[in-house]
């Protein structure tokens, strides 16, 4: 068995490369860029790169791009990022037909999400989010409040 991938403090790190659900490839593979593990985007920046993943149909891509920003973000906004993010893992088990992990992952984020509460979301439409079921309603809800 090759043993996993770990950074410098001993985390597991998977090196390899993916395909556009996210999906491990075997070692040598050419897959889909990656967001870098220590990207630390803006609000902004995260918005709207994770809207254009959304748009390309990559939920997992874009579960990235938020969890680059809940590692940075102030930690009165945790909940709203890392919501986001799982929202986004709920939706790459939709397109893995995954229902049961799905409804899982999506329940969790919007759980995150609410407890982040009415504080302002970057223009973003908090309400629509949690409702969100599909790629394109997240999407259509991150750029509209």
């Amino acid at each position: 068995m090759t043993p996993r991938d770990r950074d410098e403090s001993g985390r597991a790190r998977s090196a390899r490369p993916r395909d556009e659900y996210g999906r491990p490839l075997p070692r040598g593979a050419v897959g889909v860029p990656r967001v870098p593990d220590d990207y630390a985007p803006s609000a902004e920046e995260a918005i709207n790169e994770a809207g254009l993943l959304l748009d390309a149909g990559r939920p997992f891509h874009a579960h990235e791009v938020f969890e680059g920003r809940w590692k940075c973000c102030p930690p009165e906004e945790r909940d709203l990022w890392q919501g986001l993010a799982q929202i986004c893992v709920g939706l790459t088990h939709l397109q893995r037909e995954n229902p049961r992990g799905a409804a899982a992952l999506l329940e969790r984020g919007r759980s995150r999400i609410r407890l982040y509460g009415s504080r302002p979301a970057y223009g973003m439409n908090v309400d629509a989010i949690i409702t969100a079921d599909s790629i394109e309603a997240l999407h259509a809800a991150l750029t509209t409040s």
